[in-house]
């Protein structure tokens, strides 16, 4: 997020807060920014006007609250917590403080995905029936720390990958999510937390969203995607478990420290955005979207549409900055100084915590598991002053 934010025309990066002094050190050599170690600090702050809180996620009830009670914004990232008690808490404390609440990023701030939502409603394909989704990549075997493995501390993919497909199924169909059925596995006993997962979605309108996922390594779906990968980067074709044996080659070293050092800032994986490299359309998979009249997808840089009168190609238009990632920014923008609601509100990341766990429950007791729906609440006070 951090090259979003920079790029962004109406966001100033400020301030940093993380315990770990490495990483703080690590930015300060890029940024001319404060640094501090907690989030505490970061929020008391006069020159903070909205924060992006990318802690763990068993944390992030904490600091929405502690952002809300000290009148700063928040964009959270998804999960937006572990149960539907700390979402309705985050919400709350967001309209008592008159703070936008933005639950993000994911794959459904893609453009694709927006663009591909835009044609639905523009009504000439008919409105979606079925969304068909597959993503199959290495997630389980990059470094991890112990809570990250670890289902009942929101470790896993029903927590952390899941959501993307939720996300996107819940945009593209526009309706609410009434039943849920799915199947999870563990398939390695080292990594003691559900690696696939298949479920059915359906929807109030009559509308299905089918959504496989497998984070093993093995296969790989961006094979369906001319190898491109999931931020839209060129990727090599022949990686096929090269996740696993390099963390086989770890095992008996701390994969807590090589996550810091791959994933944290300044590691291996940090995106360094170069003007005169294009790079294609991030994406989250295979997806298909039936709808009464024609067939979508995602293309590397557009939206393929599948109908009577042939196959035609729609090119979507790259966004400022890493795409998926600066659409999150302006829907908080939009929000705070436009009073547009926006659509990734509080209230739609507390639904999408509700699938994830009704399909926990449903692969755990194998039955269908019907949902509440969205919580009975006002619309998201849209003057935030």
């Amino acid at each position: 997020m951090i090259p979003a934010i920079v790029a962004h025309p109406n966001f100033l990066l400020t301030a940093v807060a993380d315990p770990n002094q490495d990483l703080r050190e690590r930015f300060a050599n890029d940024h001319v920014c404060a640094t501090v170690a907690s989030a505490a600090e970061l929020v008391d702050r006069a020159d903070i006007d909205a924060v992006y809180v990318a802690t763990p996620h068993q944390m992030h009830r904490e600091h929405v609250l502690l952002a809300a009670d000290h009148g700063k914004h928040a964009i959270v990232e998804k999960p937006m917590a572990l149960t539907l008690a700390d979402c309705d808490d985050m919400i709350g404390a967001a309209r008592r403080n008159r703070a936008a609440l933005i639950v993000g990023h994911t794959h459904s701030f893609d453009p694709a995905v927006r663009g591909m939502r835009q044609i639905i409603d523009s009504g000439e394909v008919g409105r979606p029936a079925l969304i068909a989704m597959w993503q199959y990549c290495d997630f389980l075997y990059r470094p991890r720390r112990p809570e990250e493995l670890d289902t009942e501390l929101g470790g896993g993919i029903i927590f952390n990958q899941i959501p993307h497909q939720v996300d996107i199924a819940r945009v593209l169909n526009g309706s609410k999510v009434s039943a849920v059925r799915a199947f999870t596995a563990i398939l390695d006993t080292r990594r003691r937390t559900e690696g696939i997962c298949s479920a059915l979605l359906t929807f109030a309108d009559g509308g299905c969203a089918s959504l496989v996922y497998n984070g093993y390594d093995r296969f790989d779906s961006d094979e369906f995607h001319g190898w491109v990968g999931e931020l839209g980067q060129p990727k090599q074709a022949d990686q096929h478990g090269a996740t696993l044996r390099a963390l086989e080659s770890m095992r008996d070293g701390p994969e807590s420290d090589a996550r810091i050092k791959r994933y944290g800032y300044g590691g291996a994986l940090k995106f360094v955005a170069d003007q005169g490299h294009r790079w294609h359309q991030p994406h989250f998979g295979v997806i298909i979207v039936s709808c009464e009249k024609a067939d979508l997808r995602p293309s590397t840089d557009g939206i393929m549409i599948y109908g009577q009168e042939g196959v035609l190609e729609v090119p979507v238009p790259h966004s400022a900055g890493a795409p998926g990632r600066a659409e999150v920014l302006d829907e908080l923008y939009l929000a705070v100084r436009k009073g547009v609601a926006p659509r990734h509100d509080g209230d739609f990341g507390r639904a999408t915590l509700e699938v994830c766990l009704a399909i926990l429950e449903s692969a755990r007791t194998r039955r269908e598991i019907e949902l509440t729906g969205e919580p009975n609440v006002s619309a998201l006070v849209a003057d935030f002053g």
